[in-house]
């Protein structure tokens, strides 16, 4: 169909074009797309045996939908994802203010204006990424807001009395008319404001300062909400949620591989950044797993959720150590150092709310036993389990690194060495590139060193050895050596 050919409601006729309802548009589109293997909700990892096919099932039902979850959890992208199940283009009235169905009008502006034209009504077209509305719930938001008003100015210019309906000025709801509408954080709407939306969900009447209109308004509603904002800022009313096909929960990524790939996908880098800074594997793993432990951190609320904002801006900022290190160096490439993760500290601050205890550790305390417990949680993926009791006499891998660092106190490895010094200074710990080598024989070479200090660290969350920040960098010592040396 050729749509700049079809310009009034003779030439839809001609062009035998049959009106279907929203929620038509997207269970038909849905089924030619599984019927045909498409992937409608692609960029959104993690979902694909839990939140799509619930969501698929309620578009088929023909149901409005609640999305509820913690922050963080792609709730709104899928949402705006539906808009591609709608058809491409749909006809309405030129110039209704509520994109009248040419076969089915609604206001008063297009029955008139219909009733005068007949079948030379002019029609204009609406393209489906102009079909997404969407609404930030917040306690300020009016009746007037959603659903419509009276408007004296309108009346004024109109020469026309408040009991005319043509005085009426819509809300953003009958605007969205033939539309997917979105209300995000529902719960934050006020009690009276939630009993508006009861008819239009249900009977299609709204009423606007006494005016009852009968306006089957044609609607995808799509709802998000956070479960604690149930109990904490406000709560969806009974009624309400009565009135809501389908509530969907949605969750944070299940594993690190997952996380990953919404990471790389999301995360916003300079060009510099992606070719001058290389960034190994398990410096990644160690990122995602900072999230895994703050959502079991007894210091975080897990009310709140560790939204994946956090791996992202944390990314950001990792790479920008890197960098700056670099430039403060005059070096053109360089990689990623586990020291580079201290300027991650403030990704990590900002997106998590802590409880009473965390808040009595500090911010930026609490952030750090974070990457301490991710690289605990991972040390023993690459390299033999240690064991919190030990026999005695039994020998163990890291015996040699733990002498060594008893014979030396001045190792010390700055935050803004140039990468030559950093890597003769790791080297100095030979028993610590012997295993190294022995335990990760197909590493990258680009990955050894960042692995050696990976190493230190590990055995210093597994209390083989001790570490102290001064203002430069960190110093890595053995547990007891230095104290017995002072006796």
């Amino acid at each position: 169909m050729q749509i700049e050919n079809i310009k009034t409601i003779s030439d839809l006729k001609k062009a035998n074009y049959t009106t279907k309802s929203i929620k038509e548009e997207l269970r038909s589109n849905l089924i030619q797309n599984i019927k045909e293997g498409t992937q409608v909700f692609e960029g959104i990892h993690g979902y694909e045996n839990s939140v799509i096919p619930e969501l698929e099932r309620a578009i088929l039902s023909k149901h409005n939908i609640n999305l509820l979850g913690l922050r963080g959890q792609a709730k709104t992208r899928l949402a705006r994802s539906m808009t591609k199940l709608l058809d491409e283009y749909i006809p309405y009235i030129t110039g209704s203010e509520i994109h009248d169905d040419p076969f089915n009008p609604l206001s008063r502006f297009a029955i008139e204006l219909i009733k005068e034209k007949g079948d030379d009504t002019p029609i204009s077209w609406l393209h489906r990424s102009d079909r997404f509305y969407e609404k930030l719930a917040t306690p300020d938001v009016t009746v007037a807001d959603l659903i419509g008003d009276v408007d004296p100015i309108k009346a004024a210019n109109l020469k026309l009395s408040y009991a005319d309906d043509r005085v009426i000025h819509y809300g953003m709801i009958p605007r969205a008319n033939r539309c997917i509408f979105v209300i995000n954080e529902l719960p934050d709407l006020q009690a009276r404001i939630q009993v508006a939306l009861f008819n239009i969900l249900q009977e299609g009447d709204i009423q606007i300062r006494g005016f009852k209109l009968r306006l089957a308004l044609d609607l995808q509603f799509v709802f998000t909400a956070n479960p604690e904002d149930y109990t904490n800022r406000g709560s969806i009313v009974t009624p309400l949620k009565d009135r809501i096909g389908s509530q969907i929960l949605t969750h944070y990524p299940k594993n690190i591989s997952i996380a990953k790939t919404i990471t790389a996908q999301e995360v916003g880098l300079d060009g510099r950044q992606k070719e001058d800074i290389y960034v190994p594997e398990l410096a990644k793993d160690i990122l995602e797993q900072i999230g895994f432990e703050a959502r079991d951190s007894e210091y975080i609320d897990a009310k709140s959720g560790v939204s994946a904002r956090m791996s992202i801006t944390a990314y950001e900022n990792l790479l920008s150590a890197a960098e700056r290190r670099a430039l403060q160096n005059g070096e053109e490439q360089t990689v990623v150092r586990l020291s580079d993760f201290m300027g991650v500290i403030p990704a990590i601050t900002g997106k998590v709310e802590l409880v009473y205890e965390g808040e009595q550790e500090g911010a930026g305390e609490v952030a750090i036993q974070l990457l301490e417990a991710a690289i605990k949680t991972l040390f023993p993926d690459y390299f033999p389990k240690i064991e919190k009791l030990e026999r005695q006499n039994e020998h163990s891998p890291y015996d040699d690194i733990v002498a060594w660092f008893f014979e030396q106190s001045d190792f010390e490895l700055a935050d803004d060495m140039s990468d030559t010094e950093y890597k003769e200074m790791l080297m100095k710990v030979t028993p610590l590139e012997q295993l190294v080598s022995k335990h990760q024989t197909e590493l990258p070479k680009e990955d050894f060193y960042f692995m050696m200090e990976f190493v230190l660290w590990g055995l210093v969350a597994f209390n083989k050895l001790s570490k102290h920040r001064f203002t430069e960098g960190y110093q890595f010592n053995d547990l007891y050596g230095n104290y017995i040396k002072g006796l």
